[in-house]
């Protein structure tokens, strides 16, 4: 079925109906749209429109509070992965200007006794909001659930065994991310809110931002917009899904562009899950993806060591 712009709009249901001709559908759907877009829009996931609306008002919430409130959240050595990051201080890869953001970053709550708690930091409380942690883990848990199923389809396509990634992604560095773009108050440096960047991680699952902005770069070169409907997320391949296949599947370039002048006193929030790996975590291409047609394209890395150099390069660690 498709979904505006030319992004394919599938149905997670169909994959967990026990319905083998509906699941292998689906996979195919998945992977075709993976293989040419590199988006898609997805129904029938874990995540209700009710929770994800009681999440933004939360954040809105936090981010209405005066800067000295937020920034005794923003955590020094942390590299922005918990708590509060604020305004500028990120930029796009291949970029020295601030994106015109400030954001939140939930990480992993471990809970099963994995030696992976030590690799990381704690999640930050807001003392202010006594909801915003609460909704915010059950919006992380919802979209990591959404994220497995997506990969297990994923796995399918790539010939791999379905289960193939559950182990990796147990317990991972996922991030949820909730952004605030501020009014625009003077004339900007740049055209774009956040300049045209691609994800680091394996897929991102996103649920619809406050207002429009978010532009995808489709194979004819041109910039599409994409807004996540209701009760649908939009699932993009990230860079290191894209390694792992030997670009097979498609990381997308996209952006957020700055709204029409007449809306630039206008809010935007925006509430992404990087769905991230354990660290240790292998992004040494399939070989099943290298062929005479496609050699291979990228050293052996792991996707810890991988992480940390993107961090570098988008100036949030030193």
């Amino acid at each position: 079925m498709a979904h505006q712009a030319g992004i394919p709009s599938v149905d997670l249901s169909d994959f967990l109906s026990g319905d083998a001709n509906k699941k292998a559908a689906f996979v195919n759907e998945l992977g075709k749209a993976y293989e040419e877009i590199g988006f898609v829009a997805v129904r029938g996931h874990f995540l209700s429109d009710a929770l994800s609306a009681e999440l933004y008002n939360q954040v809105k919430s936090f981010y209405d509070m005066p800067l000295d409130i937020k920034k005794a959240y923003e955590v020094a050595g942390l590299a922005g992965q918990r708590g509060y990051t604020s305004f500028g201080k990120e930029h796009a890869k291949g970029r020295t200007v601030g994106d015109l953001k400030e954001f939140w970053q939930f990480g992993q709550w471990v809970e099963d006794g994995d030696s992976v708690k030590a690799e990381y930091p704690d999640n930050v409380s807001v003392n202010e909001l006594p909801e915003f942690n609460k909704l915010g883990k059950e919006a992380y848990r919802r979209l990591e659930e959404t994220g497995m199923h997506m990969l297990r389809a994923i796995a399918i396509y790539l010939g791999l065994d379905e289960f193939y990634f559950d182990d990796k992604i147990h317990n991972g560095n996922s991030i949820l991310r909730a952004i605030h773009y501020p009014p625009i108050t003077n004339e900007p440096q740049s055209a774009v809110r956040a300049a045209e960047h691609e994800d680091i991680n394996l897929i991102t699952l996103l649920m619809g931002a406050s207002a429009e902005g978010l532009e995808v770069l489709n194979k004819q070169n041109q910039w599409v917009a994409i807004t996540a409907l209701p009760e649908q997320l939009v699932v993009n391949v990230g860079d290191m899904l894209q390694r792992l296949t030997n670009n097979k599947l498609k990381s997308t370039t996209h952006r957020v562009v700055n709204p029409p002048k007449e809306k630039w006193g206008t809010s935007r929030y925006s509430i992404p899950f990087f769905l991230h790996p354990k660290s240790d975590m292998k992004l040494d291409c399939l070989s099943s993806c290298i062929s005479d047609a496609n050699p291979l394209q990228y050293e052996p890395i792991t996707a810890g060591a991988y992480l940390d150099e993107r961090l570098r390069e988008i100036g949030l660690k030193k």
